[in-house]
């Protein structure tokens, strides 16, 4: 891979995006593509977002492209970086950096216009990496290209210090490493583990973010096993253990056997000892959304149906599917529900309450709870007509009239 030149990629012909360079002097070497669309590119990864950095002030780089009507966005302004618009999608611009102070949270930057200094402020070496935007010429300051060769993951410097100034910089270390990485530099290794009770200090926003992108990584199961193994997790995540990693593997080989993308809330389940109060606190630490605590504690809360597609009916299908995967049905069965349930369509129950009363049967709570009971035996039966439906609709009449007249 050591070649000078950023290779071709689709991302490179993006509308607006060399435009982007003049504007901003690409040709007098005051911008540069930086970081992930340069490491990616190199590995031929897709590239999502493209970050340009340059030597312009903030306030130059905005004045910039208004007169080349070009709109901006000051996003994060304090720290150097607007959000160029363009027609193909959002460009980050941000000034190159240095730090002045840092308290493991939070960064108080200084404006500089040496690239070197800019990369040397920056996390690992393989995300240190520059390229020209019209040449494609590479700059690599701390050898970064062959690391990212050898899949190595190494901090710039002291990993002490890199993580002094960061604490997230720990989890960023794992999740490259379950993204990226084969190797995990022994230096970098033992500095997390030293310091990993300095995760305690970081929001538990960010801890979930991270922690949420390292769960569908390529090698996630692996790179949680040496967490686990060296008490990364322990100060925030006491929960996890080597148990959930087997269960994370187990999991992780049903979900390849059955053809479906690993989901962070579904592999997160599995590293925790599955039930719903472990899984409802953990939820609430990590402050995770309405929705992703649902998801989180409902395999703990749910019970496994006669059949996938009444699992289907009860849970959804996303639910039913979670349930199946972390299941101990045979692989087998479980990957023939799974893929039935992805072409399957969630049937709507063909009676209301009005059915009921029609049928002599007071309005109030005994219309609900009949209704209910025939609701369960459809499910049950799975899925019949509205025919049938009429059918169980008056057995179940007749069986409350019955029961009234012996009461």
């Amino acid at each position: 891979m050591g070649a000078l030149i950023l290779p071709a990629a689709t991302w490179r012909d993006r509308p607006g995006l060399e435009s982007l360079a003049h504007v901003l002097g690409a040709e007098q070497g005051m911008a540069r593509f930086v970081g992930g669309a340069v490491r990616d590119t190199l590995i031929g990864v897709d590239v999502a977002d493209i970050d340009i950095a340059t030597r312009h002030a903030p306030e130059t780089v905005i004045g910039l492209l208004e007169d080349a009507r070009i709109r901006v966005v000051p996003t994060g302004l304090a720290h150097g970086t607007v959000t160029a618009v363009l027609e193909s999608g959002p460009v980050e611009v941000t000034t190159l950096r240095r730090d002045v102070s840092t308290d493991g949270r939070h960064a108080t930057v200084a404006f500089t216009d040496d690239w070197r200094e800019d990369a040397a402020r920056r996390d690992f070496t393989m995300n240190a990496l520059y390229a020209d935007p019209l040449s494609g010429a590479l700059f690599d300051y701390f050898d970064g290209i062959a690391d990212l060769e050898r899949r190595h993951v190494r901090f710039i410097g002291d990993p002490l210090r890199r993580i002094a100034e960061d604490h997230l910089r720990i989890l960023r270390f794992f999740r490259f490493l379950a993204r990226f990485g084969d190797i995990a530099d022994p230096a970098g290794l033992d500095a997390c583990t030293q310091r990993a009770k300095d995760l305690m200090a970081l929001s538990r926003e960010r801890v979930a973010d991270e922690l949420l992108k390292l769960l569908v990584a390529r090698d996630a199961v692996r790179v949680a096993g040496v967490m686990v193994e060296h008490g990364i997790f322990a100060p925030v995540l006491p929960e996890f253990g080597a148990e959930g990693v087997a269960r994370l593997a187990r999991l992780a080989e049903r979900e390849a056997a059955s053809d479906t993308p690993a989901h962070a809330i579904r592999r997160l389940f599995a590293l925790l000892p599955g039930d719903a109060k472990t899984a409802e606190s953990v939820g609430a630490r990590l402050k995770l959304s309405k929705l992703q605590r649902e998801r989180l504690a409902r395999p703990a809360r749910s019970q496994q149906a006669e059949s996938a597609e009444a699992l289907a009916y009860l849970l959804g299908t996303e639910g039913a599917i979670d349930l199946l995967l972390l299941s101990d049905r045979p692989l087998a069965d479980m990957v023939a529900a799974v893929r039935h349930l992805r072409d399957w369509e969630v049937p709507v129950f063909p009676m209301g309450g009005g059915a009921i009363v029609a049928r002599g049967i007071q309005a109030g709570p005994d219309v609900a709870r009949m209704l209910n009971a025939v609701k369960a035996q459809w499910v049950a039966e799975g899925f019949p007509d509205t025919a049938r439906v009429e059918q169980i609709a008056d057995a179940a009449v007749a069986q409350a009239r019955d029961a009234i007249r012996k009461s």
